[in-house]
């Protein structure tokens, strides 16, 4: 029970609007909120009334309280889903959208631009078009695209090194610009095209192919002409089946299901009068006792965090302030938004479709709960624990012939994989291809540092490997004094087969066969954790692969390195360069050519591995 007397804290806040921010004694933030008068809403919380188990477990975990006043409380409410997306804090509602949208790129830096999908941070140079709510839509585009107007989707690397047609242009999907079969002007023409139906201007996309056709009548390719009016037929059939808003450019329709403390949400996006597609999102921390329209709240400041709004946002539940919400929204869009959520007409159906896709998806993931659950049920039951494990942590090592060795952690809750918790160990020091060291090394560092940050532990560790990994893993555990922690191994079955491993645990060695429930919770984690580890080492090897040999000189940065580099035609003509032939290339002085050339040849075995990690 905490110290804190939350009544006195409350007496001293203003009745103006703000943010307030709970913390444990260890300085976590526990929960971001935002009111109209901080007074009552803060003292809301101390007045001895029952609030539910989870607000009332937050309250005895309260050991300070911060406030920060806003002017309005429309900055409150922005000011609050900053904050929350900054700590993501324990006991508030957060929006589970770990993946970032999709989106379709236009190159900018090649004569012959490349149009393909894209994901992440928008830092490549180029026309950005989307977001999309789904990839299924954007590769629905993407295939559009490449039929109508044959556009490259090879990499520049790729293009380049061309002598002759790849097979895109065999079927049809690409006008081979790399071997000079299209013209740099029909192509931009094509690509201007391409542009104008991402943007959705159909009919000038239509007034561009009736204009190609014409061309190829008039020159009598009477073949190609068939193929353009096709693709005009095609587009115009397209454009009559699609879900169209009318006259509405852009549109979020917003559709929440709820059922045995679980939510779903369904997002339907229009942009430029058409469906783009739908996306379900699954909100954490939500019990019984939260309202829909809290969900709600907690969704729009959330997902328009990251997210521009449109136009207008349709949602099937009141929000707790609708206005207040638009205007908020509107700041975030740097224009109006209107938010409707009493419709009538084609917006009603919109919603209801979204309440119905919502609904489905949440069916479909207390199924997926269910048997998750079971599975963990079953591993208890097989492995005698005293209840279904609430933590797993799962390890795995991964290296190419003893070279560029990583261990991978991943952690499994009530909920399946816990993302946010995986942790992933670069292995130095150790002897290539020891693989019982690198797990020894991982696990040491591992819980080290849980035992100095006292985080929470696992209630079932799981290593990939057999008793020779396993009695490494214990020796470990047994001194850090967390020999207490059960520890299970996965050794392979017969052939490698999935489904056939064989479980070590103490004494005890069992194989509970593929189409046991148990099975099924040991492969989607040891799977898990040998793909992250997997992933982890490939990134590790790439970015070797990368470095230069002049990697690490001091005075070289990334001008002074390109310039030698294209000097001398690469690193084995730098190598055999002189000091005096390193200082005629621009920006090198008589000492950094001697630094440089010292360099070079004092670790030769050094460089031909660098060489070698290069060439590959």
């Amino acid at each position: 029970m905490s110290d804190f007397c939350g009544q006195t804290f409350a007496k001293s806040l203003t009745k103006g609007p703000g943010v307030y921010v709970m913390r444990d004694d260890k300085g976590q933030v526990l929960y971001v909120g935002k009111a109209k008068n901080l007074q009552r809403r803060v003292g809301s919380y101390f007045n001895g009334q029952d609030k539910g188990a989870r607000i009332n477990l937050m309250i005895k975990k309260i050991a300070s309280m911060e406030v920060s006043l806003t002017e309005t409380e429309t900055e409150a409410l922005l000011l609050e889903n900053e904050w929350i997306k900054a700590h993501k804090p324990r006991f508030n509602i957060n929006l589970r959208d770990d993946k970032s949208y999709p989106w379709i790129r236009l190159s900018s830096d090649h004569p012959y631009p490349l149009i393909s999908f894209y994901r992440g941070k928008k830092k490549a140079k180029g026309e950005f078009f989307g977001p999309f709510s789904s990839i299924g839509a954007v590769r629905e585009s993407l295939n559009q695209i490449y039929r109508l107007f044959k556009l490259r989707q090879c990499r520049d690397s790729v293009f380049k090194n061309r002598t002759r047609p790849c097979l895109q242009y065999q079927i049809k999907r690409c006008s081979a610009p790399c071997v000079d079969y299209i013209s740099q002007a029909d192509y931009a023409a094509d690509v201007d095209a391409a542009r104008q139906l991402l943007n959705g201007h159909d009919d000038a996309v239509i007034q561009h192919l009736v204009q190609r056709m014409t061309k190829a009548s008039e020159e009598q390719d009477y073949e190609q002409a068939a193929v353009f009016r096709d693709h005009i037929q095609s587009l115009q059939t397209v454009r009559s089946q699609q879900f169209v808003m009318g006259q509405q450019q852009e549109m979020d329709v917003i559709g929440v299901a709820s059922s045995s403390g679980a939510v779903a949400i369904h997002v339907m996006s229009f942009r430029n009068g058409r469906n783009v597609g739908g996306r379900n999102l699954f909100p954490s921390n939500v019990t019984s006792q939260d309202s829909d329209q809290s969900v709600i709240d907690a969704f729009l400041g959330q997902f328009y965090q990251d997210h521009r709004p449109p136009r207008v946002v349709l949602v099937s539940q009141e929000p707790s302030a609708p206005t207040l919400w638009a205007e908020a929204l509107g700041q975030r869009r740097c224009g109006p938004v209107d938010l409707k959520y009493r419709v009538r007409g084609e917006r009603l159906q919109w919603i209801s479709l979204a309440v119905k896709n919502a609904e489905d998806a949440l069916r479909r993931k207390l199924v997926e709960k269910d048997q998750w659950g079971q599975g963990l049920s079953a591993l208890s039951s097989l492995l005698s624990l005293s209840g279904p494990p609430e933590r797993m942590e799962c390890f795995d090592i991964s290296h190419s012939s003893g070279q560029g060795t990583v261990g991978s952690c991943v952690v499994f809750g009530p909920e399946g994989a816990m993302k946010r918790h995986y942790r992933l160990y670069g292995i130095e020091g150790i002897a290539p291809g020891d693989d019982y060291a690198a797990m020894e090394d991982v696990l040491r560092r591992r819980y080290r540092r849980a035992l100095k940050e006292e985080s929470q532990l696992p209630d079932l560790l799981v290593i990939d490997g057999g008793k020779g990994q396993l009695s490494r893993a214990r020796k470990v555990m047994t001194e850090l004094g967390l020999d207490a922690i059960p520890l299970l191994g996965v050794a392979k079955g017969p052939a490698r087969r999935s489904g056939h491993e064989r479980l070590i645990f103490g004494d005890k060695e069992v194989v509970p066969g593929p189409h046991h429930p148990a099975s099924h919770v040991i492969q989607q984690i040891r799977d898990e954790a040998h793909r992250f580890a997997v992933a982890g080492h490939r990134r590790k090897r790439q970015k070797a692969a990368h470095q230069s040999i002049l990697d690490g000189i001091e005075g070289i940065g990334s001008v002074k390195r390109k310039r030698l580099l294209q000097q001398f035609g690469g690193q084995e003509g730098l190598i055999k360069a002189s000091v005096k032939d390193l200082q005629r290339v621009e920006g090198i002085s008589e000492a950094l050519a001697v630094r440089i050339h010292e360099a070079l040849h004092a670790e030769p075995s050094r460089v031909r591995a660098n060489q070698k990690k290069t060439a590959h």
